[in-house]
């Protein structure tokens, strides 16, 4: 629910709620001396220095290198593999369906008349 489509009746609500919340974290404080978990700020996270970031960078080229020495440069080069395209499928004729067709339900019929018995 927008903050905009709120009444202002509901605002007053919702800004007693926060005072009262901020005043029992505030005791809270002071009963236990310090500050309550969810008001803490999450800590930054750890950057990479453009130092650290190129000897990163150095060692897994290095790594990759010893990869590659073994390898001749044909190896290297990717195929391209030519796929064969599929083959079409025939289509059924009219006929050809409609007997297969009555065929099923020829099948089923019996099948249910089994069943039943």
């Amino acid at each position: 629910m927008s903050i905009t489509n709120l009444t202002p009746a509901q605002l007053r609500q919702a800004a007693n709620l926060k005072e009262r919340i901020v005043a029992l974290e505030q005791e809270l404080v002071s009963l236990l001396g310090s500050t309550p978990a969810s008001s803490s700020k999450p800590k930054a996270k750890r950057k990479h220095s453009a130092a650290g970031l190129a000897n990163i960078k150095a060692a897994q080229k290095k790594r990759w290198a010893k990869i590659n020495a073994g390898k001749s440069a044909a190896v290297k080069k990717i195929v391209v593999v030519a796929v064969p395209a599929k083959k079409k499928r025939k289509k059924m004729s009219a006929a050809a369906k409609a007997k297969q067709s009555a065929k099923m339900k020829a099948y089923w019929a019996a099948k249910k008349a089994a069943k039943k018995k």
